[in-house]
């Protein structure tokens, strides 16, 4: 099978060399000429890995033509571009195709999920499933081969099996799944969770303070995920707890990291003005806010983090706020 993956940054630079170690037929194309170059003159993406010298079989393209006999298309572009490059890329297909994606979120304008984003805007002539490849994961590990473990979840488990096979081997072991909905859910939740956990660290506040975020966030990704259809068993997985602990407590976590930044100033101002990175948990916290509230969904740490974002509030007071609610029982 041809695999044609879509972005040539971190995720789909690590993912694409997966491919080239199993020995698939596998392209990345990427807008971004000096990567393009970069991996196919210098078998390096130094942009992301600096030091790290790729599978030399691995190359890139700037036609996104390359598309149009393909059998798998992974999009690993952020969230905010899954529309239009769904859109662009629609007309070029010849075939049914497994849409794999990798990116966490929702669509920042509809909220929708993102694989409805995918089935809305492929059409049903070109889409046979789409799969979300989604666990605790980074791309600064997968791509020195670090042991990893992940999902492909699917509603078509045939085209699940496909990419469980595609994506294995020794150092990456894919689990498949069906809860479409819990999976993506606690996959982006966790990145709001991961901004708070960055915001306690860099306040000062140590492991007992995180292991606590941890926990109680796990909750509010089960509550606001099962409240939509997920399973609660799902959260307990490799896209709830397995990937917001790696996302909470990792130095390669970009919403951690954001959070880090946010706490130690005790602001969020200068992120604001000066960040140029994709932070997911961003946009994210505005729409877990705005969905919470209309259902009546009690997501207190996502809230606090959407006060910090977006209301100017301190987070050392978020963090007292948090510890000052009433009293309850914890089940």
């Amino acid at each position: 099978m041809k695999t044609v993956v879509l972005g040539s940054g971190s995720w789909g630079t690590a993912l694409a060399q997966t491919l080239c170690d199993n020995g698939q037929d596998v392209i990345v194309y990427g807008v971004n000429e000096e990567e393009v170059n970069d991996i196919n003159d210098n078998h390096k993406n130094a942009k992301y890995f600096k030091d790290v010298e790729l599978n030399k079989n691995l190359k890139a393209t700037t036609d996104l033509s390359v598309v149009k006999d393909a059998d798998v298309i992974l999009l690993a572009v952020p969230t905010i571009a899954i529309e239009p490059i769904c859109r662009e890329i629609d007309p070029l297909l010849t075939k049914k195709v497994i849409v794999v994606n990798v990116a966490k979120g929702f669509n920042p304008k509809t909220n929708e999920r993102l694989s409805e984003v995918i089935r809305r805007c492929i059409s049903k002539d070109h889409l046979s499933s789409v799969v979300s490849l989604i666990g605790p994961s980074h791309a600064e590990e997968v791509v020195i081969r670090q042991l990893t473990s992940i999902d492909a979840i699917s509603l078509n488990n045939e085209d699940a099996i496909k990419i469980q096979n595609l994506f294995s081997n020794k150092y990456m072991r894919i689990y498949t799944g069906n809860d479409e909905i819990g999976s993506e859910l606690g996959a982006a939740i966790k990145n709001v969770m991961a901004i708070a956990s960055g915001i306690l660290s860099g306040l000062g506040y140590g492991d007992n303070t995180r292991a606590a975020l941890i926990t109680r966030g796990l909750q509010e990704m089960i509550r606001y995920g099962t409240y939509f259809g997920g399973k609660e068993e799902t959260f307990i997985g490799l896209t709830g707890v397995g990937d917001l602990i790696v996302t909470c407590t990792s130095v390669h976590s970009r919403n951690f990291e954001a959070g880090y930044q946010i706490g130690k100033e005790n602001t969020v101002e200068n992120f604001l003005k000066n960040n140029k990175k994709t932070v997911e948990g961003v946009r994210t916290a505005q729409i877990v806010h705005e969905v919470a509230k209309k259902n009546g969904i009690d997501m207190p740490i996502c809230e606090e983090v959407f006060e910090i974002l977006y209301g100017g509030k301190e987070p050392k007071d978020c963090a007292n706020d948090l510890m000052i609610r009433k009293l309850k029982a914890e089940f």
